[in-house]
């Protein structure tokens, strides 16, 4: 009786570390890393390991680790994969084939132009996580969990920059056809 005393002691401290959690939704997601070119994941590659950081008091940097995402993206892929079976989902994905289709694809970035454009796709490996991720903080009870109706401040200027620089690639297309 003692120890389940201390268990939920501990989990009311330990999430009580946990600043709220905003839960975005697959639509925005997709659309967030289309209009970045691809690097919006790693601002949910951030957040992902600050999450981690917090729940599990890990001593860790998230910002170097999601700089660094070639280094340290199998690893969140597999913390989040067994985070959200502990929380019931049913995850099929693979850490590995998650790891190596994101990694490939983003290193075509160095093709020719346009077919570069095709690493901006890269995010479609992260889709399972993502969503595992999402499930297993909705199914956290000890949670502030926050869904993200709008887009913030920040999501909103970088949609703004995206959009120009899309624009400007486009326009870099047409022209540039134009004058040959």
């Amino acid at each position: 009786m003692q120890d389940a005393e201390n268990t939920l002691e501990e989990t009311a401290v330990q999430s009580s570390a946990i600043k709220g959690q905003k839960i975005l939704s697959l639509n925005k997601f997709i659309f967030l890393s289309v209009i970045s070119f691809g690097l919006y994941p790693i601002w949910w590659m951030f957040e992902a390991w600050r999450f981690f950081m917090q729940k599990d008091r890990l001593d860790i940097m998230p910002a170097a680790r999601a700089v660094f995402a070639f280094l340290f993206l199998y690893p969140l892929l597999d913390e989040i994969k067994d985070y959200a079976e502990q929380r019931g989902a049913a995850c099929d994905f693979s850490p590995g084939v998650q790891y190596v289709g994101f990694v490939i694809l983003s290193l075509l970035s160095r093709l020719p132009d346009p077919y570069w454009l095709v690493s901006v796709f890269a995010f479609i490996f992260l889709i399972p996580a993502f969503q595992a991720l999402n499930h297993a903080k909705r199914n956290t009870h000890e949670l502030n969990i926050i869904e993200a109706r709008g887009f913030s401040i920040p999501q909103i200027l970088l949609i703004i920059i995206g959009a120009i620089f899309w624009l400007l690639l486009f326009a870099a297309f047409i022209f540039s056809d134009q004058l040959q």
